[in-house]
């Protein structure tokens, strides 16, 4: 078995892992979980155009249905319990340090922030990204090697809130989502697709996309300012960002 192989096999014990854990509170459709772990050979991908946001939605060919999704908050905070890093941008850093009280944004990023780098991967085809940004402490002796390890975010309450909302980092408004850009004519193009971690019980299929297009008009607002904030923080030399594809 090659080391590709085994990072595979290794992603997909630990996402079954993650819905085994949420089946005993949710419901999970069988099609939804065997989405999660690779065991749909019917998957298409269904392209949804909104305010200039590329919606990646999967299609599943077999049952004639549309994955989609919504936030069962506050029942549900898994994404805050189960937090694997919280990467900022220029934008967030200077909200959440002003939450937090600190005089200088210095100040908040030698105390509350350490480094990450990752490789994202989107889900509905080959794009790979390599990122390094400034990530808020999920808890303030966060070390180096819980990077992208999940923890408990020291800002979740007994309530299941977050305590720095509505100057939560950018990251968190995104949630399942993940975004990432490519130029065209010069001009940058914003898509989404899904996180499917294994941590969200909100996956559900419908036979038509509509039921969610309240939530694609919402979130496409959020993950466009999102990716120019990025830009901005790139340029700004906060953080490193390259798409490979």
């Amino acid at each position: 078995m090659g080391p590709d192989l085994v990072v595979l096999v290794l992603k997909e014990l630990k996402v079954k892992e993650s819905l085994d854990s949420l089946t005993t509170r949710w419901k999970i459709e069988q099609s939804v979980y065997d989405l999660h772990i690779g065991k749909r050979d019917d998957v298409t991908d269904s392209q949804i155009t909104v305010n200039g946001v590329i919606f990646h939605i999967p299609f599943l060919a077999k049952d004639d249905t549309f994955v989609l999704w919504k936030c069962l908050w506050p029942d549900c905070h898994n994404c805050c319990e189960k937090q694997g890093r919280l990467p900022l941008t220029k934008d967030d850093i200077s909200l959440i340090s002003n939450k937090l009280g600190y005089v200088s944004e210095s100040g908040f990023i030698k105390k509350e922030t350490t480094i990450s780098s990752w490789n994202e991967t989107s889900t509905m085809n080959n794009v790979i990204t390599t990122i390094s940004m400034i990530s808020l402490k999920r808890k303030e002796n966060e070390t180096e090697n819980q990077d992208g390890q999940p923890l408990s975010c020291r800002f979740l309450n007994e309530c299941g809130s977050c305590i720095i909302h509505p100057d939560k980092p950018g990251v968190c408004w995104l949630y399942p989502f993940s975004s990432w850009m490519e130029s065209k004519n010069g001009k940058p193009v914003v898509h989404a697709s899904y996180q499917l971690t294994g941590d969200c019980p909100g996956f559900y299929t419908h036979q038509t996309s509509e039921p969610m297009m309240d939530i694609l008009q919402e979130y496409s607002k959020r993950i466009f300012e999102y990716n120019m904030s990025i830009l901005r923080t790139m340029r700004e030399k906060y953080g490193f960002i390259n798409i490979i594809q």
